[in-house]
């Protein structure tokens, strides 16, 4: 699947390092480079791309700012030497975090969830946008749930509880469909037992995951895919 892009950095020299790299992934084709956020959003309506590479800390208006100005922003990878910003980058479903600099390796692992993830909106197409809704099936009746309140899904033997912000349903199903089914851009299996919803994360450590009052476990199988799904971002040990 061929994937077009663009990047958005203040540093020219950031941009003609990341094309170098880019032109070694045959499947990425660099669209358009802009020097500053306010130049890519004069032009954003008018681009054709899959994904976008924005950096952070930029002159007249910052990538957060950026996609926060953005009602359906584009898939984004952000680049940034600064690291502090990830927590905020992830509550705004960006892909991923990557910190300057960056290997080729640690690269190709990003623009291989961008490839996952657009595969996935094209087989669900209804499961992939953030505010559709998804009916679930609940003793005798059938409940409507709103993707992007969803919290984290539990498994409990033959059942799954899905937690939402408003509500808890109890559905007969298995979590592999849940994490077949819904957009790895927004959810992610951290736990045999347990699929969280990244934008609702308000904390992690290398062992387990915060949403609001509930602690979430980290199993050891899927450790090393959850932190690097949060970037490699944050030393804890």
């Amino acid at each position: 699947m061929n994937l077009r892009c663009a990047i958005v950095d203040d540093e020219v020299l950031a941009i003609e390092i990341l094309e170098g790299l880019l032109k070694r992934i045959p499947n990425i084709q660099v669209v358009a480079t802009f020097n500053d956020a306010i130049q890519l959003l004069e032009k954003i309506c008018e681009l054709e791309i899959d994904f976008l590479f924005l950096d952070i800390e930029m002159p007249g208006l910052s990538g957060i700012d950026f996609l926060k100005s953005l009602p359906r922003p584009p898939l984004t990878i952000i680049t940034s030497a600064n690291k502090n910003y990830a927590i905020e980058g992830f509550e705004l479903n960006v892909i991923d975090y990557l910190v300057k600099p960056f290997t080729f390796e640690r690269l190709l692992k990003a623009t291989n969830r961008v490839s996952e993830i657009v595969s996935v909106k094209t087989a669900h197409p209804i499961l992939s946008n953030s505010h559709d809704y998804i009916y679930l099936k609940e003793n005798k009746r059938v409940v409507r749930v709103k993707i992007s309140e969803i919290k984290y899904l539990e498994s409990i033997k033959d059942y799954v509880k899905v937690v939402t912000q408003s509500k808890t349903v109890i559905t007969k199903q298995n979590l592999s469909f849940f994490e077949k089914s819904l957009d790895p851009q927004h959810f992610i299996r951290v736990h045999r037992s347990f699929i969280v919803g990244v934008k609702h994360i308000d904390a992690y450590s290398c062992s387990s995951v915060e949403i609001g009052s509930q602690e979430i476990p980290i199993g050891r199988l899927y450790k090393d895919d959850t932190l690097k799904r949060f970037g490699e971002i944050v030393d804890i040990e």
